[in-house]
């Protein structure tokens, strides 16, 4: 088996000799360059597993040869050296498709570490080229339904993408079945015996979160009554999944930021620090590219997290998959409700395939229990599925406030009518109540604390 080879581009010669030395006594191949146009040259004249390259460097500087570099072989991994620290630099060499950034003074273990990580990402994706055909044929869909041109394609990039240790951010519309398709990754990766921890970033209070994820010692906060091991070292050689993490605040997105940069944690309360195996998976129903600009996600942070980008289509965007949904969740839960649903009507189907499903497969996943639950014959009807309410312009919209709204009314009396009337038709669950009104969380705990209806 061949030594992997590394590519040094470094206009200081001391540093080169420096790192030469280091990496082949770690076993390493190395060839040196001294600007960032020799390095050029070098990768378009022979193979290197990695570069590793300055970004400061008098001719031709680290940012420059990098594009070039990507533009000539996109797979190869770079990794950036900087003496300068500023978030901007490093976000700008990741943006061009660096791998990682490390700043002088090097920390030689965390080198050793990133290195080697490069490297196995560079062998699992000739792997995953290989084994392409196999791995469509052979995905554990883990009950994700679709035949359409989308969730293929979809399905075709997990399970190249599964048996890799990538962070992975999978986006799309709430109900599309984000979860699944984690799951679905989780599952047929190498780490599947290992386990599969979830944490919905919405659903826990800012002052319990870190917590949640890191770990508490006995007595670090009222309630604290005996130590407690975070969702990072419970999901230690499996994968953690952290749904809604748009929802996460700043203060949060820093530390796990650094988790993810570290790959250790420590308790609140604590001083101990926790070395964590985990694969992270995340899922956002948000465009974090507008949160970018208003300031209220991270932008180093989403570069860590959008490795592989997986977006998940809305289900209107492909209702060649709605049949095989509604058959699917027919058998469900016709089963689980012990009754004898053969299948749909003509006219129910119709219905079905017509419909915009702005909750997605999640409220089709409902309105198909209801039908089963309420059904008066073998076949479910349009009737047995109450899915829609006719809008005043005659086109089938989904309308969650209903009743004549009083022409005197003040606008801030609007609003309070238009929240409150949300979440009773949503039946009280705050994350659809805030999905359906376009706005967080945490701005409708607000909203609903000043209405007098949350302590």
């Amino acid at each position: 088996m061949k030594n992997n080879t590394i590519l040094v581009a470094d206009d200081d010669k001391a540093h080169r000799t420096m790192l030469k030395t280091l990496l082949g006594g770690w076993g390493y191949v190395v060839s040196e360059a001294d600007d960032g146009s020799t390095a050029i040259e070098k990768v378009q004249e022979q193979s290197f597993d990695l570069v590793l390259m300055d970004i400061r460097m008098l001719k031709v500087s680290g940012i420059a040869a990098l594009d070039e570099i990507k533009s000539f072989n996109p797979a190869i991994p770079v990794i950036i050296m900087t003496a300068y620290s500023s978030v901007e630099t490093a976000i700008e060499a990741m943006k061009k498709g660096a791998y990682d950034y490390l700043t002088k003074p090097f920390d030689f273990d965390k080198l050793k570490l990133i290195i080697a990580r490069a490297m196995d990402h560079t062998r699992l994706k000739e792997e995953n080229r290989i084994l392409k055909e196999s791995l469509g044929k052979h995905f554990d869909r883990q009950n994700i339904i679709g035949q359409s041109r989308g969730m293929l394609k979809l399905l075709e990039t997990a399970a190249q993408v599964a048996p890799s240790e990538a962070t992975v951010m999978i986006t799309g519309e709430s109900g599309t079945g984000k979860e699944l398709v984690a799951g679905a990754i989780h599952f047929n990766s190498s780490r599947a015996d290992g386990p599969f921890v979830k944490i919905n970033c919405a659903a826990i209070t800012e002052t319990l979160l870190e917590s949640e994820l890191f770990g508490h010692e006995k007595g670090s906060f009222t309630g604290a009554e005996r130590r407690k091991e975070g969702r990072f070292v419970q999901a230690h050689k499996g994968t953690l999944f952290l749904d809604e993490v748009s929802e996460m605040p700043l203060t949060m997105q820093a530390k796990l930021l650094r988790v993810l940069q570290e790959r250790e944690v420590t308790r609140v309360g604590g001083e101990k620090v926790i070395l964590v195996d985990v694969r992270v998976i995340v899922a956002t129903n948000k465009k974090l590219a507008d949160m970018i600009r208003e300031g209220s996600f991270r932008e180093d942070l989403y570069y860590r997290l959008n490795v592989v980008n997986l977006e998940i289509p809305p289900l209107r965007e492909r209702r060649k998959d709605i049949p095989l949904l509604a058959q699917h969740f027919l058998g469900i839960f016709s089963e689980k409700n012990r009754k004898k649903i053969k299948g749909y009507t003509p006219d129910a189907m119709d219905h079905l395939i017509r419909y915009e499903w702005p909750g997605n497969v999640r409220e089709m996943m409902n309105a198909v229990e209801r039908g089963v639950i309420l059904a008066r014959s073998e076949y479910l009807d349009k009737g047995d599925i109450s899915i829609m309410q006719e809008s005043p312009g005659g086109n089938d919209e989904f309308f969650p406030i209903s009743g004549d709204i009083p022409g005197d009314i003040t606008l801030e009396e609007v609003e309070k009518v238009a929240v409150l009337k949300t979440l009773e038709s949503a039946g009280g669950n705050k994350s659809e109540t805030a999905r359906r009104l376009g706005i967080t969380r945490r701005t409708l705990h607000k909203k609903l604390k000043k209405y007098g209806v949350m302590p």
